[in-house]
């Protein structure tokens, strides 16, 4: 119980910071826009994906881009406060120590929400609908919750370990950009080289994001079938990762931040 108020009362800290800087909400939400606009405006009409209408096909990638991105604030704010001497300040508290990670997560779970509504605006004022029923809608966005929640554990253990946000910055975008891109995010895989499509194909990033527009009523229902498990199934597939990184990074984070506080 101890652990659980404690995190409800940073989790608080966390959102209370947000809202008083905005602008990193701003920013946050206007790198995606740009993407949503930029893709459906300038690229839309060079690519084509038989029977689903492009920017029906492109925002299933975009939130999936737009949550593994945002998942990085945990990582870039808990570096942040190594480096300010914010975690001496807790280590002083009669707290739980895992508190401090614990609700910067979840801190992040209320961020992707606003995120994922201005996207959702963003796409329905572009053209994109959501074709499917209304709690096939409802389980396409806490997939995206539940997988950028997974995330943030990992992005949580990267920051701890390099302690300066902007070494941790500059490893997740080399890291993230390419797994977003090398998936089925912005562009069908049936075009890719035989190596690179491959990985696609089993790329968690190619599952949730097929696993959104399925829920969201997104595909060509006479499209076939993919040939590849984690595609056929990727709301199964996508769980299955949500699992294996809250099962790895949850207790890694924990452990590496009680370290730090004790180095």
């Amino acid at each position: 119980m101890s652990v659980f108020h404690d995190s409800l009362i940073i989790t608080k800290r966390n959102l209370i910071k947000l809202k008083r800087v905005p602008d990193l909400l701003f920013f946050a939400t206007l790198s995606p826009i740009m993407f949503v606009l930029l893709f459906a405006y300038v690229f839309g009409s060079a690519i084509d994906v038989p029977g689903v209408d492009y920017k029906s096909f492109l925002m299933g990638g975009i939130f999936v881009q737009t949550m593994i991105f945002g998942a990085s604030i945990t990582g870039s704010s808990l570096a942040e406060d190594l480096q300010k001497g914010v975690m001496d300040r807790f280590r002083s508290l009669p707290m739980a120590r895992s508190a401090v990670v614990i609700g910067r997560t979840a801190a992040d779970v209320g961020n992707n929400i606003v995120t994922i509504t201005i996207m959702s605006i963003t796409g329905l004022i572009v053209g994109w609908r959501i074709t499917s029923s209304f709690f096939e809608a409802v389980a396409g966005y806490v997939l995206l919750l539940l997988f950028a929640y997974s995330i943030s554990w990992v992005m949580a253990f990267v920051g701890l370990t390099v302690r300066s946000p902007e070494i941790f910055n500059n490893a997740s975008f080399i890291v993230i950009f390419p797994l977003t891109f090398i998936a089925n995010t912005f562009v069908p895989i049936d075009g890719f080289p035989t190596v690179l499509k491959t990985i696609a194909e089993w790329n968690p990033i190619s599952a949730v994001t097929q696993a959104v527009r399925e829920l969201f009523g997104n595909t060509n229902p006479a499209a076939p079938a993919p040939d590849v498990w984690p595609l056929q199934n990727p709301v199964l597939y996508t769980l299955i990762w949500v699992v294996i990184l809250l099962v790895v990074f949850v207790p890694l984070s924990v452990r590496k931040y009680e370290r730090t506080l004790t180095a």
